[in-house]
């Protein structure tokens, strides 16, 4: 599952990225919005196409495997497109061991995430995900110092009965995929926690980075663990390398359009991944949700939204 990695990263480091990247990755300083914003439509749809392809290889394939795939063709690209240029910079940290663990929160997430995607539709599970800037919001105070005002109280309510409405019990969602997908939005909150730490004093890249390269190196290792399952032929071969593809160019379009527009403007458009994955689930899996799920994922959206904006206020 992709939220938009590196999303609040380039946000809370849109004012100062032109004093931490060489002149030849510098972007256009100057705002065009209307760029930004089309950029992110193309990103949040990026992530809904991760999403879709991982559902449909779960059923087959063991979903440690598709994780390790993930990172790894998203670690080489970084590799052949940004290691010839930056070179050592890709790598300097000051907090490694925070840029470590932060990178494995995000591991754990997406193994999370697309186990619960052989339980649940493509929507239902992307919209609980969703909450993760609701729990953020409540973890924020304990750890981050700040404080919140009754406005993220109530949109945090508001969002969390928008995740009971999809996840209620008289529903026909699997309790196995619940639980998943809940454990999935915790880790990535913690991510976001850490991510709002580091990225005052590390570059946006060096964050992807890190991601990558602890994901391939961990699931890697892990491989004598869970290697196995059928033999992939041409097709699926081809939509396993897709994860690592569709997840290297969401993220680097989700970046550039925060650079082009302001975040203010952005923030609402990352809920379009719910628009791309109700749609995604309906032309490839047939389903569609029903009324009071929809009525759930509009909440959520909506709820995140205000929480976002007020934030930025």
């Amino acid at each position: 599952m992709e939220l938009g990695e590196g999303a609040s990263t380039a946000q809370r480091s849109q004012q100062t990225a032109q004093q931490n990247f060489p002149q030849a990755l510098k972007l256009a300083a100057e705002h065009h919005p209307f760029r930004g914003m089309l950029l992110m439509l193309a990103a949040v749809l990026c992530f809904a196409l991760l999403d879709a392809t991982a559902k449909h290889l779960s059923q087959t394939y063991p979903v440690p495997m598709l994780v390790w795939a993930r990172y790894t063709l998203h670690c080489l690209l970084m590799l052949i497109f940004l290691a010839p240029s930056l070179r050592w910079k890709l790598v300097q940290t000051k907090r490694p061991l925070m840029q470590v663990v932060r990178a494995l929160m995000l591991v754990v997430t997406t193994g999370f995430a697309m186990a619960a995607f052989r339980h649940l539709p493509l929507a239902e599970t992307t919209a609980l995900i969703f909450v993760t800037p609701l729990i953020v919001a409540l973890l924020a105070g304990p750890f981050l110092g700040e404080k919140l005002r009754p406005l993220h109280w109530g949109a945090s309510l508001c969002g969390f009965a928008g995740a009971l409405l999809i996840a209620r019990p008289d529903g026909a969602l699997n309790l196995t995929g619940i639980l998943l997908v809940l454990g999935a939005a915790l880790c990535y909150s913690i991510y976001q926690i850490q991510t709002r730490l580091l990225s005052p004093s590390e570059n946006t890249l060096t964050l992807l980075f890190y991601t990558a390269l602890v994901g391939t190196l961990s699931m890697t290792l892990a491989a004598p663990l869970y290697w196995g399952g059928p033999m992939p032929d041409l097709r699926d071969g081809l939509m396993i390398a897709a994860l690592g593809i569709f997840g290297g160019s969401g993220h680097f379009l989700l970046t550039k359009a925060f650079r082009l527009a302001p975040a203010t403007v952005l923030s609402p458009f990352l809920y379009a991944q719910l628009i791309w994955a109700t749609l995604l689930g309906w032309l490839v899996f047939d389903h569609w949700p029903d009324g009071a799920t929809l009525s759930g994922m509009a909440i959520i959206a909506a709820s995140s939204i205000v929480l976002a904006l007020t934030q930025r206020r």
